[in-house]
């Protein structure tokens, strides 16, 4: 039987709410249950790596995987890119955008394979020093619907994908994929560290990876975790994903 290895998930954030019956004033660190299968059915352990308030339980953490995946989740906060929000309603989580940053610090230091998933791909992006739009509807004109409440992850369209890019090659070789599509947020400039792979129609940037072949980053918008056929088969993602991890490892 082929050994396990182990990929280090950062948490999401639920923070401490006097008004939250569960837990009440508690903050709650947790990860989505299918994302974790993903990665077990890959063949990988996933590994939560909680943020402890200290820095050297983060690079313990670290020390104990073989690569590091993003989650999605809560926006990036504008302020971590430096910005002020636009709307009130979107300030972000200054919190896990910091403890996050650590991680991919600690990671990139190590020679980790990093990736990235919706929020994921956003905090990459800003980590190495880019930005994002705050809000795709209201600041790029003629934009998609990319994100829909009430439809949430049934909403989708097609991605173009860059010849020879990872993902591309994820998939075969393919020039364009159907994906999932949640979020309002999304790329803006993307820093000379990185390059854009996949593209809305409406030119919204939908991948990166790195420009450095001896840094391993890559970053997807959308949420693989949650595609099968006949959007596409999602697991795909992490089936490389792990392969990288274990290529690197040994």
């Amino acid at each position: 039987m082929t050994e396990r290895i182990r990929i280090g998930l950062s948490v999401n954030f639920i923070h401490a709410d006097p008004e939250r019956a569960l837990y009440r004033s508690k903050v709650l660190q947790y990860v989505e249950s299918r994302l974790s299968t993903s990665l077990w059915r890959a063949g990988a352990m996933p590994t939560l790596l909680p943020d402890l308030n200290d820095d050297a339980a983060l690079e313990l953490g670290i020390d104990d995987v073989d690569g590091l995946l993003l989650t999605g989740g809560a926006d990036v906060s504008p302020r971590t890119y430096g910005e002020a929000p636009i709307d009130a309603r979107w300030p972000g989580d200054a919190v896990r955008d910091a403890y996050e940053i650590k991680l991919v610090r600690l990671a990139l230091a190590r020679g980790l394979p990093i990736l990235g998933i919706c929020r994921g791909a956003q905090l990459l992006n800003v980590a190495l020093g880019g930005t994002l739009w705050q809000d795709i509807p209201t600041q790029v004109e003629g934009a998609l619907v990319h994100r829909e409440w009430e439809r949430y992850d049934d909403v989708g369209h097609v991605v173009e994908l860059a010849r020879g890019s990872w993902i591309s090659l994820v998939y075969g070789g393919a020039t364009e994929l159907v994906v999932n599509s949640v979020h309002h947020q999304g790329l803006r400039r993307v820093p000379q560290e990185l390059r854009a792979t996949a593209w809305a129609p409406d030119r919204i940037v939908e991948a990166i990876e790195s420009t450095d072949r001896e840094r391993w980053i890559v970053g997807v918008q959308w949420h693989p975790e949650w595609l099968e056929p006949p959007w596409n088969d999602g697991s795909l993602v992490f089936a490389a994903f792990v392969r990288v991890c274990r290529e690197r490892r040994s």
